[in-house]
């Protein structure tokens, strides 16, 4: 296990919250932050990538996000583009981590019940701790 703090980014928001939380948390652990970008060939719903990405599409759009929701810290932060759906690349992500970092779109009730929600999966199968960073109201 490493004391790595894995953070599940889609160039939304929310994500780039989730980012800066795991970022401030990083510095007061003294650890790396891996940012993890799943993607798709054919894209993924709520993503910031559409159909026919490719590995360098998605490399380049991790790097990206990072550098824009990092700032001067993004020297701490280890991006990552995985080809899966997003709860098994970031779970897979987890698997030697220290805590997983994810935000929410705070799609609450019933539409939040039939949409699913990649959050609450990843509280649900995560093998480490995790936190769910709210949408900013």
């Amino acid at each position: 296990m490493t004391t790595d703090i894995v953070v599940g980014i889609d160039g939304s928001d929310n994500a780039a919250r989730a980012l800066a939380w795991a970022l401030d948390e990083a510095v007061l652990r003294g650890c790396r932050v891996r940012a993890v970008l799943a993607w798709s060939y054919l894209g993924e719903a709520d993503s910031m990538l559409g159909v026919r990405t490719t590995e360098e599409d998605a490399v380049a759009a991790v790097q990206a996000a990072v550098a824009d929701a990092a700032g001067d810290r993004a020297d701490l932060v280890d991006a990552i583009a995985v080809n899966d759906l997003p709860v098994p690349g970031v779970l897979d992500q987890a698997k030697d981590a220290a805590l997983v970092v994810v935000g929410s779109r705070g799609r609450g009730g019933l539409k939040g019940l039939m949409l699913g929600s990649v959050s609450r999966t990843v509280v649900e199968r995560s093998p480490v701790p995790v936190v769910v960073v709210p949408p900013e109201r």
